[in-house]
C-alpha cells in the first residue's frame, strides 16, 4: 500500500456522507490533508467529522445548487486558507432501470443535474480558488457507464459519458495552469458489506475478470494518487477501477 503525506494540503468532497465519498475523506484524512466533506445529509457528515477529529469540517451542501458549491468552497477556503484538491464524487438523481420512452423526462433532468452539471458547477467555483495558491488536481467521479453503454440507464449513462468529456474539456482549459483535472470509472463498487454467498454479490462477481467486486478503499487509492505528485504529467486522462471489466470478454469455454 503506497503511503501519501498530504500535510499542509486541502481537499474537498463531495457526495462525503457514504460509500466511496466517505473513504476518500478517510483517506485523505490519513495522510494528512485537511479535509472539508459536502454533502446533503448533514447529520451523516457530522457524524464522520466527530470520528475524524481535527482537521475536518461539514459543509452540507446540495450540489445541484451552484451558490451552495460556492459557499463550500468559500468556507473551505476561509477555514483551511487554501484548495489543493477536489473529490467531485457526488451522484444521484436516477431511476431503477427503465426503457429510454419509459423514463419520465424530470427523472432524466435529475440525473443530469446531480450528476453532471453538479461538476461543472465544482469546478467553476473550485478552479478559482487553486489558481490563488499556482494550481491543484481534481478527480471527477464516471463509471464504466461513462465508457460503455447499460441498458435501462439512459440518464445515468449519460451523465457519466458527460463527466469524462467535461474532464477532458477543463484539462486542456488549465494544463498550463498548474491545474490537472482527471476521472476514474469505477466497475462493480461494494459500497457496503457484500455476503460471499449473495445471490447477487456472485453474479456481480461473476463478471468481473478478477472474480470479485472493487472497494471503496480501492477508489479512494486511484483518487489519491491521481491527486500526488507520483502522477504529475497525467491530465485529462479517465483511469478505470474495474478490475479487468473493459478490457473485454473473456475465452469462451
Amino acid at each position: 500500500m503506497i503511503e501519501y503525506d498530504f500535510s499542509g494540503r486541502v481537499v474537498i468532497v463531495t457526495g462525503a456522507s457514504k460509500g466511496i465519498g466517505a473513504a476518500t475523506a478517510r483517506a485523505f484524512h490519513r495522510a494528512g490533508a485537511m479535509v472539508a466533506l459536502a454533502a446533503r445529509s448533514a447529520d451523516r457528515l457530522a457524524e464522520i467529522v466527530r470520528e475524524l477529529g481535527d482537521r475536518a469540517i461539514a459543509v452540507p451542501t446540495d450540489v445541484t445548487d451552484a451558490d451552495a458549491i460556492e459557499r463550500l468552497v468559500e468556507a473551505t477556503v476561509m477555514t483551511f486558507g487554501r484548495l489543493d484538491f477536489a473529490i467531485n464524487n457526488a451522484a444521484g438523481g436516477g431511476v431503477p432501470p427503465t426503457p429510454l420512452a419509459d423514463v419520465p423526462i424530470q427523472a432524466y433532468d435529475n440525473a443530469i443535474a446531480t450528476s453532471l452539471r453538479s461538476v461543472f458547477l465544482s469546478m467553476r467555483f473550485e478552479v478559482p480558488a487553486m489558481l490563488v495558491t499556482g494550481g491543484g488536481a481534481i478527480v471527477n467521479m464516471s463509471s464504466t457507464a461513462g465508457l460503455q453503454g447499460i441498458g435501462g440507464l439512459s440518464g445515468y449513462v449519460s451523465a457519466k459519458h458527460g463527466i469524462i468529456g467535461l474532464t477532458k474539456s477543463a484539462a486542456i482549459d488549465y494544463a498550463a495552469r498548474g491545474i490537472r483535472i482527471n476521472a476514474i470509472a469505477p466497475g462493480p463498487i461494494a459500497t457496503r458489506p457484500v455476503q460471499s454467498d449473495s445471490g447477487t454479490g456472485s453474479r456481480v462477481a461473476n463478471s468481473v475478470p478478477m472474480h470479485r467486486v472493487g472497494t471503496v478503499a480501492e477508489c479512494a487509492d486511484a483518487m489519491m494518487w491521481l491527486c500526488s505528485d507520483a502522477a504529475s504529467f497525467v491530465t485529462g486522462t479517465t483511469l478505470s477501477v474495474d478490475g479487468g471489466m473493459l478490457a473485454g470478454m473473456s475465452a469462451y469455454r
